[in-house]
């Protein structure tokens, strides 16, 4: 690793571990807690966990395994040039979506639903609860006992009355600052991830074509730039050659406009980068309009599509299902997911036995929420 900026997040200076242990021998900090989300079973499951589509609807379209590594390694490619710690903005990255539901956002919007007079559901907050509470791999405490920089990285969003709960990784909402400068930039790269990718996906799918993204600044100049260079070129190899000059273009534009903005602020530490009005990690004025452009297309043409509406009602219906049946019957859920198990030790009532229920089924991968729901609504399927 090249040597870090002061601002940047220095293992000296972590605000450490819930639950404190020696430091590891041959690895820092932040090492420690990539290896850690890598080798948990939330982390194996992202396999089977989709983006836009079903995991049964396609072998090639991305999975939340996949988009976390592709995010990684763009987050990566920025942390290094700026000499912020890599191996943090990493390990965020690849535990940003532990906490997503089978099914996308689909999923969690229907358990959030269902959660809904017992404090709701949110994928960030879910993702913190898995990394804190949920695995169970080590003997002296529950989830991975992760450093703080890494939890405050994982938790994008939080409401007041959530940050209130949440102690220390929650503080920064209440007192209205940001987060370090690695947790920032895991923000963007997942965005420059996911819409690029979804890009690729839509037109595999044959939910856009090429010629409607002609109409998008961000995709026309590079499409324009390929067909110069390669006259002739069609097909996935045309669009392949874009979507890289555009994850590149988007990659560069993000390092020059942050650089320029940490020098412009004169922040000399992790302290001062909490403390400025919005963030340093960011887009050009330029870039943001184009990429907003290309986030409205997407929302239009790919999410609202009427394929992915019904794959969508689809799975609404089989997570709302499931919650009903698990929260009206506890004795239908394996013994360990009950709220009276052991790694749900904290819970108790209502709302206790309703969050266990969410974290059984937040847990699940496509392809076991839906098996599970033929177990309990099919005659026909065996339990």
């Amino acid at each position: 690793m090249s040597e870090l900026a002061p601002y940047a997040a220095h293992d000296a200076q972590s605000r450490g571990r819930r639950h404190p242990e020696e430091p590891p021998a041959q690895r820092s900090e932040y090492q420690r807690d990539r290896d850690r989300i890598v080798h948990s079973a939330a982390f194996r499951r992202l396999v089977y966990k989709t983006q836009v589509f079903v995991n049964h609807e396609g072998d090639l379209y991305r999975t939340r395994l996949t988009h976390s590594l592709e995010v990684a390694q763009i987050a990566r490619t920025v942390a290094r040039s700026m000499q912020l710690n890599e191996v943090l903005a990493e390990a965020i990255c690849l535990a940003h979506d532990l906490g997503h539901t089978p099914f996308g956002h689909a999923g969690q919007d229907a358990l959030n639903e269902c959660m809904a007079g017992f404090d709701g559901f949110e994928h960030n907050l879910q993702s913190l609860r898995v990394v804190d509470e949920l695995e169970e791999r080590y003997a002296l405490f529950n989830g991975l006992n992760l450093t703080f920089e890494c939890r405050e990285g994982i938790l994008k969003h939080c409401s007041a009355m959530n940050a209130a709960r949440l102690g220390d990784v929650g503080e920064r909402f209440l007192k209205r600052q940001q987060p370090g400068l690695e947790a920032q930039l895991a923000n963007f790269a997942d965005e420059i991830a996911y819409n690029n990718h979804d890009i690729d996906d839509g037109i595999r799918a044959g939910l856009i074509t090429v010629e409607q993204l002609l109409e998008l600044p961000l995709f026309g100049e590079h499409h324009a730039e390929v067909l110069t260079l390669h006259p002739g070129l069609a097909g996935k190899r045309l669009v392949y050659e874009v979507l890289r000059r555009m994850i590149n273009h988007m990659v560069i534009d993000l390092l020059d406009a942050s650089s320029a903005r940490l020098r412009a602020s004169g922040v000399a530490s992790i302290a001062e980068v909490r403390a400025q009005p919005a963030y340093l990690i960011g887009f050009s004025e330029s870039l943001q309009a184009k990429n907003l452009g290309l986030k409205r297309f997407l929302r239009e043409q790919v999410y609202r599509h009427y394929k992915v509406q019904r794959m969508t009602s689809k799975a609404r219906r089989v997570v709302t299902e499931l919650f009903n049946a698990f929260h009206g019957d506890p004795a239908l859920m394996p013994d360990e997911h009950r709220a009276t198990g052991p790694r749900h030790e904290s819970l108790s009532g209502p709302h206790g036995h309703a969050r266990a229920v969410a974290d059984y089924i937040a847990g699940m991968t496509d392809r076991y929420a839906i098996l599970e729901h033929r177990r309990l609504f099919d005659p026909g399927e065996r339990t």
